[in-house]
């Protein structure tokens, strides 16, 4: 009888606006929606015991409970009308800002679209004019911080879509009565199996209270590191600071309840996990192949995971399922802790504000994502609702799902036709392969929101430019990086491929995430965690990091922007047989090393290395059809215009030459009318073409995936000419190409090359080796 009183109450207080939604879409109107499009001022009023409905996005805040010092606080914060409805126009203002820096990365980073052939899509805006239902028309003027619909930096005017429509719906507090509800058993059974709870990585992880003396110990001395052998990843380092953190052991079998899943998650992962599991999976390993039990295992302590070896073709997808489950729990194990708190906080006396009740970050975003295509954030999100919808009578309610795959699917009548490719290039290139967008996504039990708000989403999945357009530049007014502040768990997916992209992306979000924001956003003071409040965010939060190959730029990101008090789990296998010997034509390879004094003067060294010992070589008219092979595309600038200066024959291509120059410069190469061409590694990377006429072969660096130096080999075979006795691959490189060596040629020989006295190594490939 007490809520039929308090839902009649609350019915009187609505207006007519309010009661008119409510009957035409079986909702409350969200208070904070400004649909007359005029920012009110902020008032804070105590409502009764039985109202309670509150928002914690909302600027013009209500709350159920009295008022605190803490609200008194806010208040003071948010008195400013411009401030009050920054929150709604952020995303905006930051996508105008964005403008001048996509065009300043069509300079530095365009090759992501341009090269790769997939050119931003210009019919992006009257699309999204045709899908867009009156509902949605109505609130497509409040713009909030979200994913955008088109992220073309030609037009103008950047469009953007946030689902607003639902806000309310998904906000934490308001929803907690029909969650509370729905799901009130489970709030009793966790309650009746506390001490299990207390076990659980989550809680023991953001419960952890650390000392000011253990922070400045991570802050200052170096990690200690142990080194141990697991079954499938093979040779781990675990490093820490903190010395009382022991090494892992990994689990030879997995006991469910240890794994402390969140419901549904326990009864769908074995559903939707069912496909990579072989019949030679033993009934008690019935979750997990063996990678994923063992990745799990780490992600699971909440250690930063550093893994090297991701394959697009064998082991991707699995790694890809394993991290969305560790994702979703941390979100739905979260969410739950609120709801549980929301629901004791509103039952309890009127008083001051406890510490038991310190459950959320400053900002509601607990996961980022970072994903180099929207192909990728297409594939989680089916993964999230496979993991939230019990079956299929029971599926969960996704918002914009329609929308989401309209701009996130692909046609496969758009591809080339009779385009053939590498297995691995058709496995990282499949689908929508746009590399510029961002989506927030909340989730709450039985329901999933794409389009969220980033300051109403749990999870916010994007990729390095999309990112990198809303964080903005120093001295931009429009820029906005506050949603970050409080990401509990970062996960890097397929970094490799943003080297081939824009690693400055990379590098400008790491600076960004983890900083005190410097707007409220309608917070609760007294929910935040102490962790939060005392700036050592980043020492909670858990960075999964994985790659296709070891890199030292990638390595740099795991060593010097990771400070999880947990420490950090890297696998460190050294490769015994390098990719030379996939090289199947008879080729002498000839390995010249140069030396440098320091790492800052190998680019230098090299270019005055080449043009004074390897170029005059192969000057001479006989040694015609010489490839250049060239990783860095400022090298190559450099070195194009050195040959323009001594006006050598050459043609020259790059991500950015235009369809029309690929094919004049492959022709004269063949035909032997230009003795050079210069190639990118960008463009074989984005176009993997085969170069025909192939005779004498430099690779002016080392590549940075190794098969790309068997492929570029390989490609001599292309042409039949007889000639293989005159075929010759020289290759540069020094000390510090340790890693990119061992790839190639081995760790064994590579410890020889770098070790040995001589500056010169020859190695003969081929069947009559």
């Amino acid at each position: 009888m007490g809520k039929r009183r308090g839902g009649r109450e609350l019915l009187r207080s609505l207006s007519k606006r309010q009661k008119k939604h409510l009957r035409e879409f079986g909702e409350e109107h969200p208070f904070y929606d400004k649909v007359s499009g005029r920012p009110e001022a902020t008032q804070i009023c105590e409502l009764s015991e039985n109202s309670d409905k509150s928002s914690a996005e909302s600027d013009s805040e209500t709350e159920v409970e009295q008022v605190s010092v803490y609200h008194k606080l806010l208040a003071t914060l948010k008195t400013s009308p411009e401030s009050e409805s920054e929150e709604d126009d952020d995303e905006s203002e930051s996508e105008e800002a964005g403008e001048s820096e996509a065009e300043m990365d069509s300079e530095g980073s365009q090759d992501t679209r341009e090269a790769d052939g997939g050119e931003e899509d210009k019919n992006d805006v009257p699309e999204q004019e045709e899908a867009t239902d009156t509902a949605e028309q109505t609130l497509g003027q409040e713009q909030a911080d979200g994913a955008d619909t088109s992220c073309d930096p030609s037009h103008e005017v950047i469009e953007e879509f946030t689902d607003v429509k639902h806000e309310s719906e998904f906000s934490l507090e308001t929803n907690f009565m029909e969650e509370e509800s729905g799901d009130c058993n489970a709030d009793k059974r966790d309650s009746n199996s506390s001490q299990a709870f207390s076990e659980d990585p989550f809680k023991q992880h953001m419960d952890k209270e650390l000392e000011e003396k253990e922070v400045e110990k991570m802050s200052t001395l170096p990690k200690t590191s142990s080194q141990s052998k697991w079954p499938r990843l093979g040779q781990l380092t675990f490093s820490s600071t903190l010395e009382k953190h022991k090494t892992l052991k990994a689990d030879k079998e997995v006991d469910v309840k240890q794994l402390y899943l969140h419901k549904p998650l326990e009864y769908t992962w074995p559903k939707v996990n069912k496909q990579y599991l072989s019949s030679m999976n033993k009934p008690s390993d019935a979750f997990f192949t063996p990678l994923q039990r063992e990745l799990f295992c780490i992600m699971n302590t909440y250690r930063d995971l550093f893994y090297p070896e991701r394959n697009a073709l064998t082991n991707g997808e699995e790694i890809q399922h394993a991290y969305c489950l560790h994702a979703l729990n941390h979100v739905l194990k979260a969410n739950a802790q609120v709801l549980s708190n929301n629901a004791k906080r509103r039952d309890q006396k009127p008083g001051p504000d406890n510490d038991d009740y310190r459950d959320q970050g400053l900002t509601r975003p607990k996961v980022l994502m970072i994903v180099p295509f929207r192909e990728c954030a297409l594939r989680i999100v089916h993964i999230f609702i496979s993991l939230l919808e019990v079956n299929e009578k029971r599926k969960i309610d996704v918002s914009n799902k329609k929308r989401f795959k309209g701009e996130f699917g692909f046609d496969p009548e758009e591809k080339p036709p009779n385009l053939k490719r590498p297995e691995d290039y058709e496995a990282v290139f499949a689908g929508n392969i746009d590399d510029h967008f961002r989506i927030g996504v909340a989730i709450l039990q039985k329901s999933m929101r794409l389009y969220a708000p980033f300051y109403s989403s749990d999870i916010i999945i994007a990729s390095p430019l999309g990112m990198r357009t809303i964080i903005g530049a120093e001295g931009e007014k429009k820029r906005d990086f506050d949603f970050l502040s409080s990401i509990e768990i970062l996960i890097i997916d397929q970094a490799d491929i943003y080297l081939m992209q824009n690693w400055e992306h990379v590098l400008h979000l790491m600076k960004h995430i983890n900083l005190l924001p410097l707007e409220p956003h309608g917070v609760d003071f007294s929910r935040v965690r102490m962790l939060n409040l005392n700036n050592w965010s980043k020492y909670y939060r858990q960075t999964l990091l994985f790659s296709a190959l070891q890199d030292p730029q990638i390595n740099s990101i795991f060593n010097k922007h990771c400070f999880n008090y947990m420490g950090q789990v890297a696998v460190r296998n050294v490769p015994l047989s390098g990719s030379i010997s996939h090289v199947v034509v008879q080729l002498p390879h000839v390995f010249r090393r140069l030396e440098a004094e320091n790492i800052t003067s190998v680019i230098e060294t090299r270019f005055q290395f080449f043009i004074n010992k390897v170029l005059p070589e192969y000057r001479d008219a006989i040694m015609s059809h010489t490839l250049i092979y060239v990783p860095s595309y400022f090298d190559y600038v450099r070195l194009r215009n050195y040959f323009k200066k001594e006006d050598l024959n050459f043609t020259h291509i790059c991500e950015y030459t235009k369809k029309g120059g690929v094919c004049r410069a492959r022709r004269f190469f063949l035909k032997g009318e230009k003795q050079f061409l210069l190639l990118t590694e960008r463009f074989h990377f984005y176009k993997r073409y085969v170069i025909k006429g192939i005779r004498n072969l430099i690779f002016y660096e080392l590549p940075t995936y190794s098969h790309f130096y068997s492929e570029i080999c390989n490609m001599m075979k292309a042409t039949d000419n007889g000639a293989d006795a005159t075929w010759t691959c020289t290759v540069l490189y020094s000390k510090y190409d340790a890693q990119k060596l061992a790839a190639v040629v081995g760790i064994d020989r590579t410890a020889q090359m770098l070790q040995s006295k001589k500056d010169v190594h020859l190695f003969v490939t081929g069947e009559n080796e």
